[in-house]
């Protein structure tokens, strides 16, 4: 048996299907990391991660593959997450952007989903429209905890599918003009928002099942709209009311005629991995350089 053979039932050529896509994966501080470990357990081939951070001790109560190690030695996300694909996949084509997703555009350009694992709401609409434009399927994920007072606290959030097309995050009311205007006037003063990792795993793992619905032949006819709802305290993921109401409606927020960039060309593009700035290169402690000499390994 390969190390795929127990999840043949996702359909003729799913293994091929799965090393032959790229994804997009924009955030790896928390639900985005589980993403990436998971679909390189499933055996994706290629990947385009965003993220401009580098692991804090902060982040090691949910960022899957960062250790206190990396921490000291400062290691960005990025790195994290590449290291942690290619444990699973050696031959992994993976493209690295630590910086701003804005800047990662053509390299997002060649995916065939992106999955959104960011903070803000006006984040949120950005990438979504990106990936409508470019006819690229968008999954957005996301957890908050709500504080009840007395009842204690609420953990929840949601995943939504938003295809080319279908109804998008302002169609089922989850991307607001007020909620935007909120946002901008507390920018800078919101604080580090509470994430467990036990919720970014749930949320994520039905990411990956979504994004499996959508690349292999596995399931039949799959929803073009997907609007859950995470309850935390109840241990829930429920289909949103949204998604019956909105079903089979085409979205007015991005229409067709601003779809597409006549300048891109696929066919054109080399999946190239992007060079580190020697500045911005990880300085590995002294013993780690040394291991990796001995093991005859290349360094990150």
């Amino acid at each position: 048996m390969s190390r795929l053979d127990r999840q043949s039932f996702l359909g003729p050529n799913s293994d091929a299907i799965l090393e032959g896509a790229t994804i997009g994966i924009v955030g790896l501080g928390g639900g985005g990391s589980h993403v990436a470990q998971q679909t390189a357990h499933m055996g994706v081939g290629g990947y385009v991660n965003a993220d401009p951070d580098v692991i804090e001790d902060t982040n090691t109560n949910r960022l899957i593959g960062g250790t206190l190690a990396d921490v000291d030695s400062r290691m960005p996300k990025v790195a994290i997450a590449a290291r942690l694909i290619r444990g699973l996949n050696p031959g992994a084509r993976i493209i690295s952007v630590q910086d701003d997703w804005h800047n990662a555009v053509d390299d997002l350009k060649r995916c065939d989903i992106i999955v959104g694992a960011v903070d803000g709401f006006r984040e949120r609409e950005q990438l979504e429209r990106f990936a409508g434009r470019h006819l690229i399927p968008y999954i957005d994920i996301g957890m908050d905890v709500h504080d009840l007072g007395k009842e204690g606290y609420l953990v929840s959030g949601q995943i939504i599918l938003s295809m080319p097309g279908a109804p998008c995050m302002r169609c089922c009311g989850f991307i607001t003009d007020e909620r935007l205007e909120q946002e901008a006037r507390k920018y800078g003063a919101a604080g580090s928002r509470p994430q467990v990792v036990w919720s970014n795993g749930v949320l994520a793992s039905t990411t990956v099942g979504l994004l499996t619905q959508v690349l292999t032949p596995w399931y039949q006819n799959p929803p073009s709209f997907v609007f859950l709802d995470y309850d935390g305290n109840k241990g829930t993921v429920t289909r949103n009311a949204r998604m019956e109401l909105l079903k089979d409606q085409v979205c007015p927020h991005h229409p067709h005629d601003e779809a597409g960039d006549p300048l891109f060309d696929i066919r054109k593009q080399a999946f190239a991995p992007r060079p580190a700035p020697a500045s911005e290169r990880v300085r590995l402690p002294w013993w780690r350089r040394l291991l990796i000499r001995l093991r005859g390994r290349k360094s990150i």
